[in-house]
């Protein structure tokens, strides 16, 4: 059940510049967010997702059609 979370999560890290921001930030905190809006994830599937590479993700990122993309809006304020 939770592996169609795992596709979601890792679609929402690839499509939502904020939340990717948030990840890099703090992997485990957002992810801890997603799981409190109802993703289920296993020890294992957290443990793996946290250790995904920001760097990777944002290069995943890139490549997908920019019309798929949910950019950040906020960036650069704080």
């Amino acid at each position: 059940m939770s592996q169609s979370h795992v596709e979601r999560i890792i679609g929402l890290l690839a499509t939502d510049e904020a939340l990717r921001n948030q990840f890099t930030e703090n992997p485990s905190e957002t992810l801890e967010k997603l799981i409190e809006r109802g993703m289920e994830l296993n020890p294992c599937e957290r443990g793996s997702l946290a250790a995904l590479s920001p760097t990777e993700l944002a290069r995943f990122a890139r490549v997908i059609d920019a019309r798929l993309q949910k950019i950040d809006l906020k960036r650069g304020d704080a």
